[in-house]
């Protein structure tokens, strides 16, 4: 093809970016203000309590689904909810759609909803959806009226053409309905405003409207009014988040009977961070999803909040013990795939491919074991995977990254196999050429196969140990004497050598067989199982005349797995002079 004819894509102009920048188009941006609070307390506090939860996945993490649950779907996931501890679900929209409202009905209904826990559902301040509200929830226990309207300034400018009076009129109003309504219901009613894009209004309006509508619902110590004051679109960094929710708590009338409620959004990729300095500025409650479900970018991932307070030692208030099923679950409901870098349930997140991180977790796994301690310390590993109901398998996987730390690991784990650390160095050479050329990860099968073919199997090797017998040297006290049966390609031959032991007595004779001179460096075994009958590695380090390098051998007589560990380096050593 012509030059000429290659697409900018393929072959940009040298010196030139494909990229257009972005100084020109930033203009159209502006810096979130700041909030004027220099006495702010929340940096200096620590998190020590969870917040009340409410799971938001049945409303808001449904609304932002391409295709929205259905029964069995919403299903499957209220009870899983209830299962992990959930007291607060918002459990839809009924005044939206049938769809909604017919889910209300059932969990009033079949839902088996323990008496502990409130049913929350969402409604606009309008007064025909307030009133189909109400009817979706006859009988049931102490359910959450969650009523909203959007208050920022550019939804009042833009949307409802509206000044402040007007939007405040309109939550006034709402709350005047909703509380008489449930008067007349017989009470047993709990309520919950959101001025709505709460981070786009100016915290002076927010609150001339939250103490309006706190002034119409007057709360009490027994039944408390729940302020939500939504990120509803992330805006700004998480302090000034913080910011917001520390002058709202010094400033709302009644603040000793309300719940500050946080929802935030992840617009910014600091969802959860903004909700956690957010607690610490004084909320009482966080709304989120399971993983962080929702529209846009999500909402904040209630999971991973609960599961970073459980790394600080505190009790989170909900069970993620199983973080397979809430995955699975999560998954099926949503028809939705989780990363597999999702922070504590991605399939790769307690993986380490590394060598200095394989290498660490290793000796942590190993301190931790001798230490026999409650705390937990392994590095690169916050949690203890099976705090969260995963395994310690997946821990360390090897690609061309890995070091021998981790493949060492890994034939500890899965084999049994406790290699030697110049073994470990030798054998990482191995692998590393086998992912060089391969380009991909190595399954734990594979890494044992290779192993055992280098070391023990041996298929194409030369020489191959059949049996042995030892005897006192009657010329020179102390050593002995080992009569050893062998073949070479195949033919069965005799040697004989003289040293202190077995092993010594037997390199020494076959380095004469040979014409190799060979000792013995380092040595040792264990056995691979338990019982009588109890198979026993050993690995022995040879030197050579060209090195030194390792061989092993298996079998339920240890000195004869020693004797074919020799056997096996004399044939790698054979190789090498071969080549």
């Amino acid at each position: 093809m012509d030059a000429k004819n290659h697409s900018p894509a393929t072959k940009p102009q040298a010196g030139k970016s494909r990229f257009k920048g972005m100084s020109e188009a930033a203009i159209k941006y502006r810096a979130y203000p700041q909030v004027n609070i220099p006495d702010r307390t929340w940096p200096s506090k620590t998190l020590t309590k969870a917040p009340v939860w409410c799971s938001v996945d049945l409303r808001d993490g449904n609304q932002a689904l391409v295709d929205p649950m259905g029964h069995d779907r919403k299903a499957r996931m209220f009870h899983l909810l209830l299962e992990m501890g959930f007291k607060e679900i918002e459990i839809g929209f009924p005044s939206a759609s049938q769809t909604d409202f017919d889910f209300t009905r059932w969990c009033v209904e079949e839902g088996n909803v323990p008496d502990d826990v409130s049913l929350q559902v969402l409604v606009q301040c309008r007064p025909e959806l307030i009133t189909r509200t109400f009817e979706s929830l006859q009988g049931a226990n102490k359910p959450i009226v969650h009523f909203y309207n959007s208050t920022s300034e550019l939804q009042r400018r833009v949307v409802f053409a509206k000044d402040v009076h007007g939007i405040k009129q309109i939550a006034v109003d709402a709350a005047k309905m909703i509380t008489d309504m449930a008067a007349k219901a017989g009470g047993g009613y709990r309520f919950e405003y959101s001025p709505e894009s709460f981070t786009g209004t100016e915290l002076e309006v927010a609150l001339e409207i939250c103490n309006a509508v706190i002034e119409v619902v007057k709360p009490t110590a027994d039944n408390k009014l729940i302020i939500n004051l939504p990120s509803t679109v992330e805006m700004a960094t998480p302090n000034i988040y913080a910011d917001q929710i520390e002058w709202m708590c010094r400033n709302l009338d009644n603040r000793e009977n309300l719940i500050i409620s946080l929802h935030p959004h992840n617009d910014r990729g600091t969802g959860i961070a903004a909700a956690e300095l957010a607690l610490l500025a004084g909320a009482d409650r966080v709304e989120g999803t399971l993983f962080g479900n929702g529209e846009r970018t999500g909402n904040v991932d209630v999971v991973t909040m609960a599961l970073n307070m459980f790394t600080q030692g505190v009790d989170p208030g909900i069970d993620c013990s199983d973080i397979e099923r809430i995955r699975e679950v999560y998954e099926y409901s949503n028809q939705m795939t989780i990363a597999d870098r999702h922070p504590y349930v991605g399939e790769l997140v307690y993986t380490a491919f590394s060598g200095s991180h394989q290498d660490a977790i290793n000796k942590g796994m190993k301190a931790s074991k001798i230490a026999n301690t409650s705390v937990w310390e392994v590095p690169y590993l916050p949690i203890d995977p099976q705090d969260v109901g995963r395994s310690y398998e997946a821990i360390i996987r090897i690609n061309s990254q890995s070091g021998k730390g981790g493949i060492a690991y890994i034939l500890q784990q899965d084999y049994g196999l406790n290699l030697p650390r110049n073994l470990q160095v030798e054998f990482r050479e191995e692998i590393q050429r086998i992912t060089d050329v391969e380009g991909k990860e190595l399954p734990s099968r594979r890494i044992y196969d290779r192993f055992m073919e280098v070391y023990v199997a041996q298929p194409d090797a030369r020489i191959r140990f059949v049996d042995h017998q030892t005897f006192a040297d009657p010329e020179y006290k102390g050593q002995r004497i080992i009569a050893a049966d062998i073949t070479d390609n195949g033919e069965v031959k005799h040697i004989e050598g003289r040293g202190n032991g077995p092993i010594d007595g037997f390199i020494n004779a076959l380095s004469a067989y040979l014409g190799i001179e060979m000792s013995v460096e380092d040595y040792s075994e264990h056995s691979l199982q338990h019982g009588s009958n109890a198979a026993a590695i050993s690995y022995v380090e040879t030197s050579h005349p060209g090195g030194k390098l390792f061989g092993a051998g298996v079998n339920t007589n240890i000195v004869a797995a020693s004797l074919e560990a020799i056997v096996s380096a004399a044939n790698r050593v054979l190789e090498l002079k071969a080549k």
